[in-house]
């Protein structure tokens, strides 16, 4: 592991001081003298939030402005134009040629966002799917020769869905104005490939046209690819340094909260009012049936590119109202508000469930191997600020920062706080991309779908648990308790009375959608 070049990585819930963290340890990395010691002197910060790599903008994306950067070159941020899609491995592909180029100047890369998704593949290769082009870029180029699996699947299908398969949309459709091409869509993947198709909700038409594309991209099956990634000890791409910087609940949220107030005041507003006028154009120039249209995506979604930016879906209503009133703006405030809390939750979320649990497992491969820890992994708490943020976040990563370039002994994650101790103990969870894809299954609620095209689809696990407790469901349960001849048709066909699961029940349906 000697042999792998050093990253640093910086990575927590919006609103915690990731930025700043970055620009304190790419300046001690400048200025310092020990990099007679360990070779590097300077870095170079890459961008790893997905909405920062957008031109303008600034105030909806939270950039650092230009004048507190420092001095310290900021890479991978606003260069794409709102509009386009900027796909994870695209960035993943960027990212690691300014990584080689940083190292190449014999400076530290310092890769910083809350794109946590990012970041991990980052860190570990052979977990994407396709490192092809993001969908709707040069279309008129040939598809590969299919594997027999996927042309016995093909075979099976009827006509308008093999149609459906050579001539994807560009851009997916919205599935609450177009419900029968978004389920049409999820019909497709899932008699292509059905492991991967009840990981989505047919309505999440954004994962459900990838997923269909790079099937077709490459010509293979993605659970086959899956399945291969699965049979493969991953390792780090480089020697990497994490940082999460951590910020208790009770603490964030009023930052959370203040921050949004003050973005309305910097002007948000007005880069929202641009980016409706980008989107009006963008879907007044898109030509659906022509694929040359361009690389415009439809915003209706709020799921696409810079669309997605919490703050554009809440002020629609406000903005487009002929007689906008205070109250709108409150709710639209409020709306902000709750949207970013819910994100900081799903970072967390992110972190814990799926960075770590893979963090921990290359550890531990590398120190069954060679006695080393490859990716150390440091939770660094930002609850206090003042005085506190210098002596346990900027003083603690400078100091573990140059142990780590130096080889030297680092010490242990959790012994830097209680927060550490806490949050970085997680309990074991799989890893591997086949079971991470089984782990979170959509099943078809039967009791509750009452039109086959549109169907109530449900996470299993805790979610199905708390849906079947609903008063909709027994009312619905109750309701169908009550025709005997159903359930016994339902008895005869070896199925349970509320469940049925995607593959076989959309597939049945599949067909009758409107394409």
């Amino acid at each position: 592991m000697a042999t792998l070049r050093p990253l640093i990585t910086i990575c927590g819930t919006t609103g915690v001081g990731k930025s700043k963290l970055a620009i304190e340890l790419a300046l001690a990395l400048s200025r310092g003298a020990e990099h007679a010691r360990h070779g590097y002197q300077g870095a170079r910060i890459i961008n790893a939030d997905s909405m920062q790599v957008y031109a303008g903008m600034d105030v909806i994306t939270n950039k650092v402005p230009v004048d507190e950067r420092c001095g310290v070159e900021h890479l991978l941020m606003g260069f794409k134009q709102p509009g386009e899609q900027y796909i994870v491995s695209e960035w993943v592909r960027d990212a690691i040629q300014l990584i080689d180029e940083t190292h190449s100047r014999r400076q530290i890369p310092i890769v910083v966002g809350g794109t946590s998704y990012w970041i991990q593949h980052l860190i570990f290769p052979n977990r994407l799917a396709s490192f092809d082009q993001s969908p709707g870029k040069d279309r008129s180029r040939s598809l590969p020769l299919v594997s027999e699996d996927l042309a016995k699947s093909l075979a099976k299908l009827p006509p308008e869905l093999v149609d459906l398969f050579y001539s994807l949309p560009e851009h997916p459709p919205n599935a609450t104005t177009q419900p029968g091409a978004a389920f049409s869509l999820h019909a497709l993947l899932s008699a292509l490939d059905p492991i991967v198709a009840q990981r989505w909700h047919w309505k999440d038409t954004r994962k459900v046209l990838r997923g269909l594309s790079i099937i077709r991209e490459n010509g293979r099956l993605s659970s086959k690819v899956l399945n291969e990634q699965s049979e493969v000890t991953v390792q780090p791409r480089f020697r990497t340094l994490s940082f999460w910087l951590y910020a208790e609940r009770a603490a964030l949220i009023p930052r959370l909260d203040a921050r949004v107030d003050q973005m309305i005041e910097q002007g948000l507003l007005n880069e929202i009012r641009t980016l409706r006028e980008i989107a009006s154009a963008a879907t007044a120039t898109s030509q659906p049936t022509d694929s040359s249209a361009g690389t415009e995506i439809s915003p209706a979604d709020y799921i696409s590119g810079i669309y997605q930016c919490i703050g554009y879906k809440e002020f629609h209503e406000y903005l487009s109202s002929s007689a906008p009133s205070e109250q709108l703006f409150q709710n639209a405030v409020e709306g902000m508000k709750i949207g970013t809390r819910q994100y900081a939750k799903r970072q967390i979320s992110w972190i814990r469930n799926k960075l770590l649990p893979a963090v921990d497992a290359a550890n531990a491969i590398s120190r069954s191997t060679n006695g080393t820890t490859v990716a150390p992994t440091y939770l660094l708490d930002a609850t206090v600020l003042g005085d506190a943020w210098n002596t346990q976040v900027r003083d603690e990563a400078e100091r573990i920062t140059q142990s780590f370039l130096k080889g030297g002994e680092l010490p242990d994650p959790l012994s830097l706080s209680a927060a550490a101790q806490l949050m970085l103990t997680i309990p074991d969870k799989p890893t591997d991309p086949t079971a991470v894809l089984y782990a979170r299954r959509k099943v078809v609620c039967r009791t509750c779908t009452t039109n086959p095209e549109q169907p109530v689809m449900i996470e299993e696990g805790k979610e199905w648990a708390a849906h079947v407790g609903t008063r909709m469901h027994r009312r619905l349960l109750q309701k169908a308790a009550r025709k005997p001849h159903e359930r016994e048709n339902r008895r005869i066909e070896g199925v349970r009375d509320d469940v049925d699961y995607t593959p076989d029940f959309v597939a049945s349906v599949g067909t009758s959608a409107s394409l």
